[in-house]
C-alpha cells in the first residue's frame, strides 16, 4: 500500500496568504495542515508517500516536509506543471504507484481521528475504490454520492442542483491499480481537467466495485478563513496537552491548557487555554484568550487575543483587542486610535495600521 497526497493548487479561497505560500503548510495549533495528513499515513503503517506539487509552491512544501524522516517515511515529490485535476495528479504518479492500491488524500483536509478503520475495510472487502463520505448540511456545494442500501456507490454527482443524498466526498479515497485504467478512457470535464469523479464513475459502468465509507468524526476542509479557524478551536480543544517550555514571570498567570515553546517570554499577561504560544515568542502585558495559536518570533505587546491563529514573525503592539483573525508571517499590526474588536485576514509582509 502506498499514499498520495494531492498538495498542489493555488489556494484562491485563502488568498491574501497563500500569494506567498502554499494552503497546506498554513499552520493548525502552529503544525502545518499538510502534517496532520502524513501523520494519519503514517500510523497506519504505509512508508512510501508520494506528494503532488506545484511549480509555484513545490520548493517551499519541499523544504518544510523534508524527506519523511519526521514520520519515518519515504517521500517522493512529483510536479504538476498544471493543474490538470484531481484524476491527472495520479495520471503523472503512475510511474511511482506503479501496480500498488494506494490512499488518495487531499493535503488541505483534515479529519478527526486517522484512517485505520478505513483502510481496514478495504483489505477486507478488496474493492477497486472505497470512499470516504460525511453526511454535510449542503450537499449542493460537493460532489455527492448516490449509495446503495449495501454501501455501493451507485453514481457520482459533482454539485448537484437536486442532490440524491447529503453524503459528500471529503478528499479521502482508496484505490486499486484498476484506477489507472478507468482515468485512460475519461476526457477532460468543461473546465479543461480529469475529474476524479468521471474516474470512478467509470469504474462503475465497467463493473468494478465501487464502495463507500462514511466518517461519524468531524471532517473540515481547510480552504477558508473560517474553516481554518474552526479546524484550530477542535484541535486545540481536543489535542492540545499542557507544556510549558519557555519563561512565565510571576506576574503572569496561566489558566487551562496552554503550551509555551522553547526561548518564549511571556511578561505580566495572562494566558487562557487552551492556546498554544511557539519559540522564541514574547508576550508582553497582553492577554492571549482561548482557542488561539501564536507562532514562533512572534511579539505581542499591550494586546489582547482570542481564537485566532497568528504565524511566525508577527507583531502585534496596543491592539486592543482582536479576535477571529488569521494573520500571516511577518505582518506587523498596531493601534494609532481607540477602537473596537478587529476582525482581520492579513497576508505575509504585510503592516497595518488601524
Amino acid at each position: 500500500m502506498k499514499a498520495l497526497i494531492l498538495s498542489g493548487g493555488k489556494g484562491t479561497r485563502l488568498r491574501p496568504l497563500t500569494y506567498s505560500g502554499a494552503k497546506q503548510l498554513v499552520p493548525v495549533a502552529n503544525r502545518p495542515i499538510l502534517f496532520y495528513c502524513i501523520d494519519n499515513i503514517a500510523q497506519v503503517g504505509i512508508k512510501e508517500i508520494g506528494i503532488i506539487i506545484s511549480p509555484e509552491t513545490g520548493q517551499e512544501i519541499k523544504e518544510t516536509v523534508g524527506d519523511g524522516s519526521l514520520w519515518n517515511v519515504k517521500i517522493h515529490y512529483i510536479l504538476q506543471d498544471t493543474a490538470g485535476g484531481l484524476a491527472h495528479a495520479v495520471k503523472i504518479a503512475r510511474d511511482f504507484l506503479k501496480d500498488s492500491p494506494f490512499v488518495m488524500y487531499l493535503g488541505d483536509n483534515l479529519i478527526g481521528g486517522g484512517i485505520d478503520r478505513f483502510l481496514q475495510e478495504f483489505e477486507k472487502n478488496s474493492p477497486d475504490a472505497l470512499i470516504l463520505l460525511k453526511e454535510v448540511e449542503e450537499p449542493k456545494n460537493f460532489g455527492v454520492a448516490e449509495v446503495s442500501q449495501t454501501g455501493e456507490i451507485i453514481r457520482l454527482i459533482e454539485k448537484p442542483d437536486e442532490p440524491p443524498s447529503n453524503l459528500a466526498l471529503i478528499g479521502i479515497y482508496i484505490f486499486s491499480h484498476n484506477i489507472h485504467k478507468a482515468i485512460d478512457l475519461i476526457q477532460p470535464s468543461k473546465r479543461g481537467e480529469l475529474e476524479i469523479t468521471d474516474a470512478i464513475q467509470k469504474l462503475i459502468d465497467m463493473g468494478l466495485s465501487v464502495e463507500s465509507f462514511i466518517l461519524d468524526g468531524w471532517w473540515l476542509d481547510t480552504g477558508k478563513k473560517d474553516d481554518l479557524l474552526t479546524a484550530n478551536v477542535i484541535v486545540l480543544d481536543e489535542w492540545l496537552k499542557s507544556d510549558i517550555q519557555g519563561t512565565v514571570d510571576n506576574e503572569s498567570r496561566i489558566l487551562g491548557r496552554v503550551a509555551i515553546g522553547k526561548g518564549s517570554v511571556i511578561k505580566g499577561s495572562n494566558i487562557r487555554g487552551p492556546a498554544i504560544i511557539g519559540e522564541n515568542t514574547v508576550i508582553e502585558n497582553s492577554f492571549v484568550g482561548p482557542y488561539s495559536s501564536i507562532g514562533n518570533n512572534v511579539k505581542i505587546r499591550h494586546s489582547a487575543v482570542e481564537h485566532s491563529v497568528i504565524m511566525d514573525g508577527s507583531e502585534l503592539n496596543d491592539v486592543e483587542r482582536m479576535e477571529g483573525s488569521l494573520i500571516g508571517r511577518r505582518v506587523k499590526l498596531f493601534r494609532n486610535k481607540r477602537h473596537k474588536a478587529l476582525r482581520l485576514m492579513v497576508g505575509d509582509d504585510s503592516i497595518v495600521e488601524v
